[in-house]
């Protein structure tokens, strides 16, 4: 009985690595009728020594792809301007733009062979996120809760009442991401979408002041487009991805994230196609900041909770964020802000894959974002 079990094992084996070469043989087919050498281009697609992550538009590879000028307006007109941004969309996407599925495969086979789409172990991760540049706050206790700073490649949330200092967090860091790396800086351009009418560029002018930086040079390497719907803010991100595709941002600010979704659907009726499309949209953010390693950051409003301030007697605070739990997976990093005492305010860590809950009180300051001590100078 033994014996003829391990015939069957022995004959199961070589089935299995029969179908192993077969596979291997008809891969390497495609690459050479795709005349492309898929692990030599993967090997291009690691990120330099500084960190900065590499993309490639498709102007790049297009004659490894077969594409024509007509299949790279369509991808760009969906709002796909990089090989690696065709990760983050499904193939039934890529054939609603107009690309044959002799070209879908083509690129998927391109980019399956990325460094970003690859496995890699923890060490090398650890390695890589050494090398990430923080954005600083300005304010050396915020700057302590967040570890450093703002984080690329991840969506950082702002949501509190009004005059808690979300729209002067906003203005400080769009200032301090182009600062240096030695100054707590990201070295890139920022762009802004405004959609409650709030960006004042004189603001961006007393910052950048106060920084060193002049303020002619700082106020053009900020982008600012002010979204008057629900609709216009995502057609905001494919004008963005274009970009980013051809410069070096490090930064991207929505200011608010939900008050244009808030008035374009209202009434439970319409909530179901409201998350839906704030969900879309936030996928399509995480997309950009992953593909290009931008740092994300986003503001929200709150409304009252009476369900939860009824529960409580505690005196918790009884405001939530909006958006639900839509907004709530998709934020990396969630920071309430909160007023203080007298001029200060406070922020709160309420979720991060990495920090710790605590609080920080800052300031603001003409120069931005401060310390209590250093308010008023």
């Amino acid at each position: 009985m033994s014996e003829l079990l391990q015939q069957e094992q022995e004959q199961y084996q070589e089935q299995y690595q029969d179908q192993q070469q077969n596979y291997h043989e008809q891969q390497q087919q495609q690459q050479d009728e795709a005349g492309i050498d898929l692990n030599a281009q993967g090997e291009q697609f690691d990120d330099d020594e500084d960190g900065i992550a590499r993309f490639h538009p498709w102007t790049e590879v297009a004659g490894s792809l077969g594409l024509n000028d007509g299949d790279i307006k369509k991808l760009e007109a969906g709002g796909i301007h990089t090989i690696e941004q065709s990760l983050h969309v499904v193939d039934k996407s890529l054939a609603t733009m107009g690309i044959s599925e002799q070209k879908i495969a083509r690129i998927r086979q391109f980019s399956f062979q990325l460094s970003s789409s690859r496995f890699v172990s923890s060490r090398q991760l650890l390695s890589q996120r050494q090398k990430i540049s923080l954005i600083s706050t300005g304010a050396a206790e915020l700057d302590g809760l967040l570890c450093g700073g703002i984080e690329p490649g991840a969506i950082t949330e702002l949501y509190g009442e009004f005059n808690t200092g979300k729209t002067q967090f906003c203005h400080t860091v769009a200032c301090r991401a182009q600062l240096p790396r030695t100054r707590g800086g990201a070295e890139g351009r920022v762009l802004y979408i405004d959609t409650e009418g709030t960006f004042r560029p004189e603001r961006i002018v007393d910052i950048s002041n106060s920084l060193g930086i002049v303020s002619e040079e700082c106020l053009d390497n900020i982008q600012v487009a002010r979204a008057v719907s629900s609709e216009h803010q995502r057609e905001l991100l494919k004008q963005a991805g274009e970009l980013m595709a051809h410069d070096r941002y490090a930064l991207i600010i929505v200011d608010s994230v939900t008050s244009l979704f808030r008035t374009d659907f209202n009434g439970r009726g319409q909530l179901a196609d409201r998350q839906q499309r704030l969900g879309s949209f936030l996928r399509d953010l995480h997309s950009l900041a992953t593909t290009y390693n931008v740092a994300v950051v986003i503001t929200n409003q709150v409304v009252s909770d009476i369900a939860g301030a009824a529960m409580s007697n505690n005196g918790a605070d009884n405001k939530k964020p909006i958006g639900g739990n839509i907004l709530a997976h998709a934020s990396t990093t969630r920071l309430q802000l909160k007023k203080g005492k007298g001029s200060t305010k406070k922020a709160k860590i309420v979720d991060s894959p990495l920090l710790p809950e605590g609080e920080a009180v800052f300031a603001i300051c003409r120069g931005g974002l401060c310390d209590p001590v250093n308010d008023g100078q």
